[in-house]
């Protein structure tokens, strides 16, 4: 009896030599790919801090607004107050009563002045807190322009290990280069 052999076509000896022993073009673009996820989960997290830390400022920077706003107001109650009592000091003829009302004048104006000082001061607060806002949100746009650049070379290396062009593979790098250095500017120009 004879025995028949197979003989395998060479496509299939190429991917069962890959299965057993791997290919240096898909082990190169698995590690590149390991990297640049890794790079661009740190990059990601950097960019939502940014956010983060800017949205803490801006509210810091309303609540003293309000507080100032609240203080104004203060301010403004005291100013009617005071211009009530002078209407009433013209006509008024008790000396008790007189006194009395020269008194709440003098506390009006103190308050008033006091009153406007703390208004300055928290106005004063919420431009700095809007300032720390601006600046920590600065480098948000260069992260994301980053993370985008990452992502595209992440995507031109996975095509890379389908197709097995290696200009892809190229591609990838460039993009990665990009996107590494739009990182490092983000903080390095701020």
């Amino acid at each position: 009896m004879s025995e028949e052999y197979e003989v395998p076509a060479h496509h299939e000896q190429h991917i069962e030599h890959e299965a057993h022993h791997g290919s240096s073009l898909s082990q190169q673009v698995a590690i590149f790919t390991a990297i640049l996820a890794t790079l661009g989960a740190i990059i990601s997290y950097q960019g939502g801090h940014t956010q983060n830390e800017a949205l803490y400022y801006k509210n810091e920077g309303v609540y003293y607004r309000s507080l100032a706003s609240d203080q104004w107001a203060y301010y403004q109650a005291k100013g009617l107050k005071q211009e009530i009592d002078r209407a009433e000091l013209s006509r008024a003829t008790d000396p008790k009563r007189i006194q009395e009302l020269q008194d709440n004048l003098k506390r009006n104006d103190d308050e008033r002045k006091e009153s406007m000082q703390k208004a300055k001061d928290f106005e004063a607060q919420s431009d700095a807190a809007n300032h720390h806002a601006e600046h920590a949100l600065h480098p948000h746009e260069k992260l994301a322009l980053a993370v985008t650049l990452i992502q595209i070379a992440i995507s031109a290396a996975s095509i890379t290990a389908l197709t097995r062009k290696r200009w892809l593979l190229g591609l990838a790098g460039v993009a990665a280069v990009g996107g590494v250095g739009t990182w490092a500017m983000a903080f390095l120009v701020s």
